[in-house]
C-alpha cells in the first residue's frame, strides 16, 4: 500500500510544484513564518526536519528575493532572527493561490461528485499521517 500511495501522490505534488515558482522548501520556510513569527535558524532547521545549513541557504535566497529579512538579535547579538516581509507575505499568497487554484480545477474536471466526496473524507485521515504525535 506505502508503494502505491506514493506513486500516486508522486505525479500531483509535480504538478503542483511546477505551478509554483518557489522550491517547497522555500515555501515552508515562508509558510512557518507567516504562521509562527519570526525564527532562527535553528528553530527553522528543527521544525521543517532539515540541517540549520539548508536553511541558511534557504533564508539566503528569500533575503536576496526580499521576502525575509535577517535581523540580529537586541540582546545577544550571536543570535540572528529571520522574519517575513510583506513581500514574502505576498508572495506566499500568490503561491499558495496558484497551486489551490489549479487542485480546484483537476478536481471540478476530472472527478465525478462522488469521488469528490470520497476524497474529502480521506483528508482527516491524511492530517492525522501527518501529525506530529508520537507512533508508539
Amino acid at each position: 500500500m506505502t508503494r502505491s500511495f506514493f506513486d500516486a501522490l508522486r505525479p500531483l505534488l509535480r504538478r503542483l510544484n511546477a505551478e509554483r515558482t518557489l522550491s517547497t522548501g522555500k515555501l515552508g520556510v515562508l509558510s512557518h513564518l507567516a504562521e509562527q513569527g519570526r525564527a532562527t535558524s535553528s528553530e527553522l532547521a528543527a521544525a521543517m526536519h532539515v540541517s540549520p545549513q539548508a536553511i541558511s541557504l534557504s533564508a539566503g535566497e528569500l533575503e536576496r528575493l526580499g521576502f525575509v529579512l535577517r535581523v540580529p538579535d537586541a540582546r545577544d547579538r550571536r543570535r540572528c532572527w529571520i522574519e517575513l516581509t510583506d513581500a514574502g507575505r505576498q508572495k506566499l499568497a500568490q503561491e499558495l493561490a496558484t497551486g489551490h487554484a489549479w487542485v480546484d480545477r483537476a478536481v471540478a474536471e476530472r472527478l465525478m461528485p462522488e469521488e469528490r466526496k470520497t476524497l474529502e473524507a480521506v483528508i482527516p485521515i491524511l492530517r492525522k499521517l501527518g501529525s506530529e504525535a508520537s507512533v508508539d
